[in-house]
């Protein structure tokens, strides 16, 4: 049996929204500025990733890049489960292959250093 509430219960508005799901971050970026919002093309990095750790900003980078670990290990020719370990900071990135990936993600490789 229910008791009785001291106050009446107020009414909820739910909403639903569909949006597109956007296909690559440039896609994002176009629908978030139709939408009136101010999209900057450059953010500091320590304002993103305060921890700025190499496997952060590798996973960062790749995120900027819309690509999936796979995708990158394609592109690198870098194993895939080494560059989730690079990620995971279980894995030292190193010189030879902060080069390999800072190519394939246009980026400087002493970031990753």
């Amino acid at each position: 049996m229910q008791a009785r509430m001291k106050k009446p219960h107020t009414e909820t508005i739910l909403y639903y929204v569909e949006c597109p799901t956007p296909k690559t971050a440039k896609d994002a970026k176009d629908f978030l500025e139709r939408m009136g919002c101010k999209v900057s093309d450059s953010v500091d990095a320590r304002e993103v990733f305060p921890d700025r750790s190499a496997g952060t900003l590798l996973a960062g980078a790749r995120y900027r890049e819309d690509l999936t670990q796979v995708e990158l290990s394609s592109l690198s020719g870098i194993p895939r489960r080494h560059i989730s370990e690079m990620e995971n900071n279980k894995r030292p990135i190193g010189k030879t292959n902060a080069r390999k990936l800072a190519k394939a993600l246009n980026m400087d490789y002493r970031t990753l250093l």
